[in-house]
Parts: C-alpha cells; sequence; structure tokens
C-alpha cells in the first residue's frame, strides 16, 4: 500500500466510525523502516531491521472517549476492529472535555520545505551500515591503552505519519533520521570503570561528524574522567555543558503543562507575564527549521504549528496547553508539546565561560534526582571538573546539587554560543552564580 492508499484508508476507517456510532474519530497511520547495526569490541554484534504498520484510532461517542490501535490494516479486518471499538466506547463514562480540536485551530497551516526527508536513504546498503559502525569502533578502541571496552552504532529510519480527523483535518508527514555514536569504558587503575560516548543524531546522514571526530570526543570525555571523586561541599559557580543541559530545562516543562496547570500542581500557576528566570534566559518554540528533529507542520492534535516565545528575557509568555485541558481551564489551547526548543545564544564559547568562574563546577552529566513540579524545588546528583581560576582542575563525582527552580534560573548569568544540535532541543551551555553543591 502506498501513501495514497493509506490515506484513502484512514478516511474511510473515520468515515466508517460515524457510520457505526461515533460522534468523531482521530485516525493514524504510521509506517516505519528503521536498521541498527552494532559494533563491539571487534565483533558484529547486533544487525536488526524492522518494518511496521499500524493504525491507532479515536473514538467520540456521545461524550464518551477511547484510543484503539491495530497491526492489520485490511479492511475486512477493520471493519469489525472499527464496530468493536465504538461498541466498547459506550461503557465508559462520560466526560464532556474530551472532543476533536475546534476546525479553526486546523488553519494556516503553512506549505513549506522543512527538509526532513534525506532522498539518499534507499542509497544507504547494508555494507555501509556495517561499515560505518566497524570504523568508528575501531578509530575509539586504537586511542587508548586504558580503553577495556567500546561499542559503536548506527542507526536509521524511514517514517510516514498519515492523520485524519473526522471534522476536517488531513496531514502527512516524512522523514528520515540517522543516529550514529560510540560508547566506551576504560580502567581507572583504581578498580573504576569510568564510561562516556558521543552520539548524534541527524535528518541527513551527510549531516553526522565523522567518525575521527566521534572517537576523539568519546576518548578525550572518558580519560578525562580518571580520578573523580568527591569534593568539599560549598556554594560556587556552575557551568552545564551543552549536552548536559536538558536536565534544568525539562524541569520546567511539566509545570508549563496544562494538565499540571489544571490539576494545580504547578509551581507557575499564576505566573503567566511574570518573572521566572534572569533576563539571560529566553525560550523559543520554532517548528520551521529546515532538517530538525522536531520541525512539523502542525502537532499531534492537528493544530497548525506556530513559531512562539515561552520565555522572554526571563518573562514566563506561554504555557503548553493543549485542547483538552484547555477546554477544563477555560482558556485557548496554545499546543501542549514543544517542536524545536532554541534560545537566545550568548557570543561566548563552553572556554569562555570556564575561564570566567574563579571556583565552580563543570557538570558534564546528571545522574538522577528528583523535582517537585509542585513546588519547583528539586535534588540531582551530577559528574563533572573542578574548575579553578578559568582553568578544570579535577574531575569530581558523587556531588549534588539542591535547590528551587525559580531560584536556579534566576541565577543565570550566561548562556553560550554553542547550541546542542543533535536534539530538538538545541540547549547552549549555561553559566550559573551562587550553586549549593553537597559533597565531603
Amino acid at each position: 500500500m502506498d501513501t495514497k492508499g493509506r490515506l484513502e484508508l484512514a478516511h474511510w476507517v473515520a468515515k466508517t466510525a460515524r457510520a457505526v456510532g461515533a460522534a468523531d474519530a482521530a485516525v493514524d497511520i504510521y509506517r516505519s523502516r528503521s536498521v541498527e547495526v552494532e559494533f563491539r569490541d571487534g565483533q558484529l554484534d547486533l544487525v536488526k531491521e524492522s518494518t511496521q504498520n499500524s493504525l491507532n484510532i479515536d473514538v467520540y461517542v456521545d461524550d464518551r472517549f477511547s484510543g484503539h490501535s491495530t497491526n492489520d490494516l485490511r479492511r475486512d479486518s477493520l471493519g469489525s476492529f472499527i464496530k468493536k471499538a465504538v461498541a466498547m466506547t459506550k461503557y465508559l463514562g462520560k466526560d464532556v472535555f474530551r472532543k476533536l480540536p475546534d476546525p479553526k485551530y486546523y488553519k494556516d497551516i503553512k506549505a513549506i520545505d522543512l527538509k526532513l526527508v534525506d532522498d539518499s536513504y534507499d542509497s544507504v546498503e547494508a555494507a555501509q551500515r556495517v561499515k560505518m559502525a566497524r570504523n568508528l569502533q575501531e578509530l575509539t578502541a586504537g586511542k587508548s591503552d586504558k580503553i577495556i571496552s567500546s561499542t559503536a552504532g548506527y542507526y536509521d529510519g524511514d517514517n510516514e505519519s498519515i492523520k485524519v480527523h473526522s471534522n476536517g483535518f488531513e496531514g502527512i508527514t516524512q522523514s528520515t533520521v540517522f543516529s550514529v555514536g560510540v560508547q566506551v569504558t576504560i580502567d581507572d587503575g583504581n578498580g573504576g570503570r569510568p564510561t562516556d560516548w558521543d552520539y548524534a543524531t541527524t535528518r541527513f546522514l551527510s549531516n553526522i561528524p565523522d567518525a575521527e571526530t566521534q572517537a576523539q570526543a568519546a576518548v578525550d570525555r572518558v580519560v578525562a574522567k580518571v580520578g573523580q571523586a568527591k569534593i568539599e561541599s560549598g556554594q560556587m559557580d556552575m557551568v552545564v555543558v551543552n549536552r548536559a543541559a536538558g536536565n534544568p530545562l525539562y524541569a520546567l516543562y511539566g509545570p508549563m503543562g496544562g494538565r499540571a496547570l489544571q490539576q494545580k500542581r504547578s509551581f507557575l500557576e499564576g505566573k503567566l507575564g511574570e518573572k521566572i528566570a534572569s533576563d539571560q534566559l529566553t525560550v523559543i518554540d520554532d517548528p520551521f527549521i529546515e532538517r530538525g528533529l522536531g520541525s512539523r507542520h502542525y502537532n499531534g492534535e492537528g493544530m497548525a504549528a506556530r513559531k512562539r516565545t515561552l520565555i522572554e528575557k526571563g518573562v514566563l509568555k506561554e504555557f503548553l496547553i493543549d485542547c483538552y485541558y484547555g477546554r477544563k481551564l477555560g482558556v485557548d489551547p496554545t499546543g501542549g508539546s514543544t517542536s524545536n526548543v532554541i534560545f537566545t545564544y550568548g557570543d561566548k564559547s563552553l572556554d569562555d565561560l570556564i575561564a570566567g568562574v574563579s571556583k565552580g563546577i563543570l557538570v558534564t552529566s546528571f545522574i538522577g534526582g528528583n523535582t517537585n513540579g509542585t513546588t519547583g524545588d528539586f535534588s540531582w546528583g551530577l559528574i563533572g571538573m573542578l574548575i579553578e581560576d578559568g582553568k578544570i582542575v579535577k574531575p569530581v563525582n558523587e556531588m549534588n546539587i539542591s535547590g528551587n527552580l525559580e531560584g536556579l534560573w534566576g541565577n543565570l548569568v550566561a548562556v553560550g554560543n554553542d547550541p546542542y544540535l543533535y536534539s530538538s532541543l538545541r540547549r547552549p551551555s549555561f553559566h550559573f552564580k551562587d550553586v549549593q553543591f553537597a559533597g565531603l
């Protein structure tokens, strides 16, 4: 079945659902093909190919709602599947807020080429996939005699999503994705086994970094961990390297969401238009970046995508509210999910940020912890490097920071010029003042 056939099938499913008693229906048909290769310690360890077709249908019947999925896309089977789905939905309790989006939110979808498909995908052969993983693993293994294990991986995917709503929405999204990287473990000479990695995920294969760069980056990071230990507790500056900066940013997502607001579990409730961070923080949701991992023409509810500012110079400008919680809150929905998140970037590199610290810690990764979205309080473990007089001194681990998100983001003093490009969250490195670290 081709794209046209899948689109016709989606319309037929929506029409059939209404014919057997549904007030409305939302239909999503997914097709995906993916290939995964893993090369570990000189051996081809994994080759995996997966092709899937699936259909999801959300059924709305007399203010009742349910969701169903199947991998059987034959119309003869689907007829019975839809009929049973509608019948089962009638047993559920009523929820008057469960409805398809108002069709006015489907309008103004921009017809622009986001360049989400690498046309070279079909020309990538099995031998090339294996060669890329093998080459990266072998390059990594030869970088240090401390290495005791290294695993390189290659992944690619070719995906199509078709969405049809019975109240007038129709959309097709096609995309490709490539991911290549390596994880390496060393013997630190004291019984420790530090591990680190370098992975890159892109829409186009040509945007994957060369193997030498990735191998060297992974080995440099893990070798830098040799001798890592706790240090004395204290209040210091904190620089968070870009790839680790997702942790404090994702901690804001939940409290900004409609569900948390409606359920009174957000420390940001009532703070729209108020200062929640320093002037240094401006966060923008931009769905129209070419080749972006989060780029899209519409969101998961079919609402037309739009560029929007979430936080501007520390002021909270917009919540993340989907249609369901918009109705419950009595406000217009803004879209409950983000696309590509970008920032107003600074003019300093990571090295410049480090050079500006008299004493502090460079955080290279967070290792668990907890965040209370109702109060904004958090406690996170971390691994990093001690900074003194603008220079890296020694590795540290098993340190913790705790505090409140508003206090942390209020102490943001500088933003790097180094967006992390291998994620839809294109976060830069950040420099915070007066962070309380707990160690010895």
